[in-house]
């Protein structure tokens, strides 16, 4: 067993942490504040190479490895959620679904511009009526010719004003035996005609990011923009939560990370009758706390980067480190807050964006009850992984990429 990282990975996490406190957190405190998302740093993100993290190089990427998608989000998380939000929608939900679903042609086709950043990715699930009941999502895409035509709602999808082509999965045949298998995946282009896009306001976190909701009204989609096969539409939507948790599992350690940041600094310059802080016990056991869950966290995900490297199925693990994380992520917000007393309670110190912010990933990418409720199944037998028809590129890459 080797937990060692390699001199690249370091190289990779210096430059992530350099880009989110260079680029990310000038301004952020004034951006949270008015709920103003920046479009600009997207393309930062993609001249510093980020969005590349991950491809192989054959379609542009930067042909690292599964575990440096990890670092980066943890690294950006720790500037903010909304930097990682953007990795975890373009790179880990749309690019790295695409990679594993795609034919070559399609890979081809559409991850080279995601990698560099010329076209920006986003997926698109959730509905208003469905959530972690993803089974019963009702956007229809009827088949036409040689195009389908969809029609429905998306909502809560993540750089939905921004997304240049989004991952959208519909119902195919109502009438199949079962709900998934009449479910199919299409990539959508926003240029198309019947698509519209809104942003959600009044958040109570994630400020400095977009999330919204698109509309599809007889949008038609060429058939070779379907992902996969008709009916496979829920497993790929599965196989792209799979992503989607490694990233968030792994940006919470970011949020754990930067807590430790905000507290070292104030438990050493907060003095109560002369003495720091930092010489309370109370104080010591809740930042004691806080290195448990950032390392407890980095070897979660960590285990999950290495079974993407190794070509395993991991749902049951990704599971387990993006329900774990999130909770470690949150008590650690929360015990920021009560570190920093009264100013914990408002923005004039980052601990409060962080408490909001470590309460929206418990809910997103599967609730915590969610998961709670599959590790338990998994344990009892009730819950299993078949194979699937097509495995993420082990790395790596090689031919099967």
């Amino acid at each position: 067993m080797d937990f060692s990282l390699t001199p690249e990975h370091e190289l990779i996490r210096e430059s992530a942490y350099r880009f989110g406190q260079q680029e990310i957190v000038p301004g952020l405190a004034e951006r949270d504040r008015a709920h103003q998302s920046d479009r600009a740093s997207l393309d930062k993100m993609a001249a510093s190479g980020l969005l590349g993290v991950s491809i192989p190089a054959k379609y542009g990427g930067m042909d690292t490895d599964y575990i440096s998608l990890g670092i980066v989000c943890e690294e950006l998380e720790r500037a903010d959620t909304s930097a990682r939000v953007v990795m975890s929608v373009h790179s880990g939900l749309h690019s790295l679904t695409i990679l594993q679903w795609g034919t070559a042609e399609q890979k081809a086709r559409w991850l080279p511009g995601l990698a560099e950043g010329a076209a920006i990715g986003a997926f698109a699930l959730t509905e208003p009526n469905a959530g972690s009941d993803a089974i019963n999502i009702r956007t229809r895409a009827r088949r036409d010719g040689d195009s389908y035509v969809l029609n429905g709602e998306k909502t809560w999808i993540s750089l939905s004003d921004y997304a240049d082509q989004f991952l959208v999965v519909a119902v195919t045949d109502p009438e199949a035996k079962s709900k998934a298998a009449g479910m199919s995946a299409f990539i959508v282009d926003r240029s198309l005609k019947g698509f519209h896009s809104k942003a959600i306001k009044g958040k109570l976190g994630v400020r400095a990011g977009n999330t919204g909701s698109v509309l599809f009204e007889d949008v038609r989609v060429p058939a070779e923009n379907r992902l996969g096969e008709e009916g496979d539409g829920f497993k790929i939507a599965m196989s792209a939560l799979d992503h989607g948790r490694y990233t968030v599992a792994s940006g919470a350690v970011g949020i754990v990370a930067a807590c430790l940041d905000a507290c070292n600094r104030y438990a050493r310059e907060r003095k109560v009758s002369g003495e720091e802080i930092g010489r309370k016990q109370l104080v010591q056991q809740m930042i004691a706390n806080m290195v448990a869950g950032r390392d407890i966290g980095r070897l979660l995900y960590y285990q999950v980067g290495w079974m993407k490297n190794a070509g395993l199925r991991h749902t049951r693990e990704v599971s387990l480190a993006k329900w774990q994380n999130c909770n470690f992520a949150f008590q650690a917000a929360h015990d920021a807050v009560e570190i920093h007393g009264a100013y914990g309670y408002c923005d004039e110190f980052p601990v409060e964006r962080y408490f909001r912010n470590s309460r929206g990933a418990m809910i997103y990418e599967g609730t915590r009850e969610i998961h709670t409720l599959m590790q338990a199944e998994y344990e009892l037998g009730y819950r299993a992984d078949k194979p699937l028809a097509r495995m993420l590129p082990r790395w790596p890459f090689g031919q099967e990429a």
